[in-house]
């Protein structure tokens, strides 16, 4: 069983891989250490894959250390914590470690030195938790992947679309040269790695293997690793160092001898892995409640007086920690974030250690001299012997500097994990894994902006969809009026000469002379100059109370009070104007009816309404006479009349700026829909006259 054991955990090898200088003995001679807390801590909202955090403190508020300041925003996201005590003096783009340089939104907190905490949620016994609280523990403990990326840690412990995971992998790599900080870890905090591995298992529903790998040049973290897992089922894997046997796809090859599919995930073959920060990171969460907010550092360069391993707060300035290590300006070669392979040099040293800061490598000219020119490739193939990948490095150089993106995808540019190992062998200097960066950032602008018109157009058709819609359903509608009126228009020509229809008529008549005696009511000269003094009135008291308004307004009402009032004086002058053309009309009425006895004003009155009933009896038979057709250009001949009036209505309001300008210019496009309603109805109806 044994035999079978060892062979079952014997390791694998990939394709490629180099091996540069270690230079991992400057950072290894004391043990982990501690700065002094910088004045203040730049914490940034994004230091992990995904969408950036969303702020849940304001300027000038005080946190606790541990107390959450920014929430996940979205499934692929991490909350971010508050590093120390303080006070929120910014939230507001500042300087990160990333490669293009850009700033990135921040929340900056003067700390207070006090080390003050928030109240923890402690955890004696993981397994009295369902994994599924675990996990939203992890996830609000804002716990990320800390040898990589930075991964939301809860998501890949939740493989999505029901993947079985039957290896869980804890990386203890560190295959990059000059990085020690898992080692370390390892030497000094293996038992909480261990636990940390534990808690991961459990989540994972115990996978069948449990294997925590590590390279050969470390062998006190590999003493340390064995001693922390005696009575566990989890084993230790060691291999031969070569260079980057820490990618994960190259784990999880050297350790199980799968391969992970192209553009897939380890979750697609059932493996998860995890590095050895994270799981200490998982493990004190759990156990004692505390976000990540701090991380275990090298700090390392022949430009500092001192090198070594630090655990730093999240936030904490570069320029502090070099500062605390003696850095020798005139010395510093440059600042590189990261490992001599994969890391990326910044320019401004204010940018804070985040997660994923696992090194800060500070080299003298000598130490890591510049890259010379580069110069033409001459096809030695040395960068596809060397790829992790197995990739074409050189066919995909070409294809980055003509921009062909369809080529770049055809040969699995994405499967490039920028290790570098091609730049380090190539004779010629060329920077081929700046091409590959570049070229992967084009290419997902690309992608996004086409995602983008894509959605645009699908909002488009849809749009056009539901016009037409509504179009068909209103034409419809119509078509269903017009056959009402038709069948209505059969039905009365079939019983016009039924007694039912002559009391119809009656009725009718009845209505017709109750409507023409209130217009004549209401057509007097007399109601007409009452109806104009109201106005007037009305007028006059809105120019007076715009006028006090104007003279207690600040300056910067005073013009818009102003063009009020100018609007109120001119509706006045209107107003007087036609109290004066009602006073006119009135005259001429009042001298008739002071000439007249009452009886004769009485029998003018009577007249009078006589005269309107004789004409609304004489237009309505006039209008049932008519055909069909005749009746349409009545009512389009009256519907133009009024479109007429509406139109010169609205433009008046609009020149003396009436508030009532909108409900004019709904009143007219009510009235064009009526007027092309007849107009359609008119054209059809001719259009039946013509058939034979």
């Amino acid at each position: 069983m044994a035999s079978e054991k060892q062979r079952a955990l014997r390791p694998n090898d990939f394709p490629g891989g180099v091996h540069p200088p270690e230079n991992k003995h400057q950072s290894t001679g004391e043990p982990i250490g501690n700065i002094a807390l910088a004045e203040e801590l730049v914490v940034p909202l994004n230091q992990h894959v995904g969408a950036t955090a969303l702020p849940l403190v304001s300027l000038g508020d005080t946190v606790l250390k541990g107390q959450k300041i920014a929430e996940a925003d979205g499934l692929i996201s991490a909350p971010v914590h508050a590093p120390s005590s303080g006070k929120v003096m910014a939230i507001e783009p500042a300087p990160v470690p990333h490669p293009s340089g850009m700033p990135a939104d921040s929340i900056t907190i003067r700390t207070d030195g006090e080390e003050r905490w928030c109240d923890l949620t402690p955890c004696e016994d993981f397994r009295s938790l369902a994994p599924v609280d675990l996990l939203e523990k992890i996830r609000d403990c804002g716990i990320t992947g800390m040898g990589g990326a930075g991964f939301p840690t809860a998501v890949k412990l939740d493989p999505h679309g029901g993947a079985k995971i039957d290896t869980l992998i804890i990386n203890g790599t560190e295959c990059e040269p000059y990085i020690t900080a898992d080692d370390m870890l390892m030497r000094e905090h293996a038992a909480e790695i261990v636990a940390g591995t534990e808690i991961l298992a459990y989540i994972l529903d115990e996978p069948e293997r449990v294997l925590i790998g590590i390279e050969d040049n470390k062998p006190e973290a590999i003493a340390a690793m064995r001693t922390a897992v005696k009575g566990t089922r989890f084993d230790v894997v060691v291999f031969p160092t070569k260079y980057p046997s820490g990618g994960e796809k190259q784990l999880i090859q050297i350790l199980t001898g799968r391969e992970v599919p192209n553009e897939g995930l380890p979750a697609n073959v059932g493996i998860v892995c995890q590095n050895v920060g994270t799981a200490r990171a998982v493990y004190r969460a759990v156990r004692f409640g505390e976000p990540l907010i701090s991380r275990v550092t090298t700090v390392v360069g022949e430009a500092l007086d001192r090198q070594r391993n630090i655990e730093v707060p999240i936030g904490t300035p570069i320029e502090h920690i070099l500062k605390q290590h003696g850095a020798h300006k005139g010395k510093m070669q440059k600042v590189i974030v990261g490992g001599p392979m994969m890391g990326y040099t910044i320019d401004d040293l204010r940018s804070p250690v985040i997660k994923t800061t696992n090194c800060l490598l500070v080299p003298t000219r000598e130490e890591l001299p510049p890259a010379p020119p580069a110069q033409a490739c001459i096809r030695c193939g040395f960068c596809a012997e060397v790829c992790p990948a197995s990739l074409l490095p050189q066919q995909l150089y070409w294809y980055a500097r003509a921009e062909d993106r369809e080529k770049l995808q055809a040969y699995n540019l994405f499967d490039c994990i920028e290790c570098g190992a091609c730049s380090y062998v190539c004779p010629s200097s060329i920077p081929l894994v700046q091409y590959y960066r570049a070229a992967k950032g084009d290419i997902r602008i690309a992608e996004a902006e086409k995602e983008k018109s894509d959605r645009a157009r699908e909002r488009f058709e849809f749009r056009k969809l539901r016009l037409e819609k509504a179009e068909q359903e209103k034409e419809a509608k119509r078509k269903a009026r017009r056959e009402a009126a038709e069948l209505a228009r059969k039905q009365r020509e079939e019983s016009a000469g039924s007694p039912e229809s002559q009391a119809a008529q009656k009725e009718a008549d009845v209505v017709a002379a109750a409507l023409a005696r209130v217009k004549a009511k209401q057509a007097t000269p007399e109601q007409q100059l009452a109806r104009a003094q109201r106005t007037l009135t009305s007028a006059e008291h809105r120019v007076e109370r715009m006028q006090k308004k104007l003279a207690e307004a600040e300056d910067g009402q005073r013009d818009q009070l102003a063009a009020q009032l100018k609007a109120a004086e001119l509706k006045l002058q209107e107003a007087q104007q036609k109290l004066a053309q009602a006073k006119a009309q009135a005259e001429p009425s009042a001298a008739a009816d002071a000439a007249a006895t009452p009886s004769d004003a009485a029998g003018t009155a009577s007249s009078r309404a006589q005269s309107a009933i004789e004409k609304a009896k004489a237009a309505a038979a006039a209008r049932a006479s008519l055909s069909e057709a005749d009746k349409l250009a009545a009512d389009i001949a009256a519907l133009k009349n009024r479109v007429a009036k509406a139109e010169a209505r609205l433009d008046k309001a609009r020149t003396d700026n009436d508030s009532n300008v909108d409900a004019f210019a709904t009143a007219l496009e009510k009235l064009q829909q009526k007027l092309e309603d007849k107009v359609r109805e008119q054209d059809k109806l001719s259009g039946r006259g013509q058939e034979p």
